[in-house]
């Protein structure tokens, strides 16, 4: 078994402890993020936060990621969204374009989706050579180490959807006009091919769980549950980060 199948897909949150937990996981994610830029503590700098988004499709990423930073100064953040690379973008190494955005010490900065994407969709629909994405596990690692070392928090997600509610929800986007553009051809035709993509995501989970950069499985079939998980895991995370940078 994989590690997708053991995620617990029937987690749920009433709508008070929901409630409860984002107020209290949003004032403390404040709190942490005006330290990393050094807003609470005397102007001391500390590590950049790099939260890295994947998952199903219509797996919750926005929605996560809008609970999030909704507490934040808008200054204190940058959020990234990568679809497939451009004409100028392809005529470099496929890390060429995250380089530039990813944060420095004190900064913090949201990937919606990443550069993933070359031992998924490149992989799956063959827009990479094997040769390109089977060396890629290893430049992907190094990379965030690489990050980690200068002094950035990488937290990674996967956001796991069944294929039940997937269905649901992409029929939901299609019968709303002001969502319809979030639900493209590409999206139905990655439906259809979703062993092919379990398969592909678990060496994903394989090759590149690392200490610096671990992978945080998420639950994604209701959505009050999936986003709790995915703050109290930045959270956490940050927490453990600046224990670490304080001590150094």
């Amino acid at each position: 078994m994989g590690r997708l199948e053991h995620i617990d897909m029937t987690a749920r949150l009433s709508g008070s402890e929901y409630e409860e937990r984002l107020a209290a996981a949003q004032q403390r994610f404040l709190e942490l993020r005006l330290e990393l830029g050094g807003h609470t503590n005397g102007g001391t700098i500390g590590p950049g936060l790099l939260v890295v988004m994947e998952g199903s499709d219509a797996g919750g990423k926005g929605g996560a990621i809008k609970r999030m930073v909704q507490p934040l100064d808008p200054r204190h953040y940058s959020v990234y969204s990568y679809a497939a690379p451009s004409e100028r973008e392809l005529r470099h190494h496929f890390l060429w374009r995250f380089w530039s955005k990813a944060p420095g010490r004190g900064g913090m900065c949201v990937f919606d989706r990443s550069w993933y994407g070359r031992v998924l969709v490149e992989r799956v629909e063959g827009f990479a050579s094997a040769t390109e994405w089977t060396r890629a596990y290893d430049s992907i690692v190094n990379f965030e180490r690489d990050l980690a070392q200068e002094g950035v928090i990488i937290v990674k997600f996967w956001m796991q959807v069944s294929p039940e509610e997937q269905l649901e929800r992409f029929e939901d986007r299609a019968e709303d006009p002001l969502r319809q553009w979030k639900l493209t051809d590409e999206d139905w035709r990655n439906r259809e091919k979703r062993d092919v993509y379990d398969e592909a995501t678990e060496e994903m989970f394989e090759r590149t769980d690392h200490s610096a950069a671990p992978w945080n499985l998420i639950a994604g079939d209701q959505k009050k549950w999936a986003r709790i998980a995915v703050l109290e895991t930045v959270i956490k995370r940050v927490e453990e980060g600046l224990q670490l940078w304080n001590e150094s």
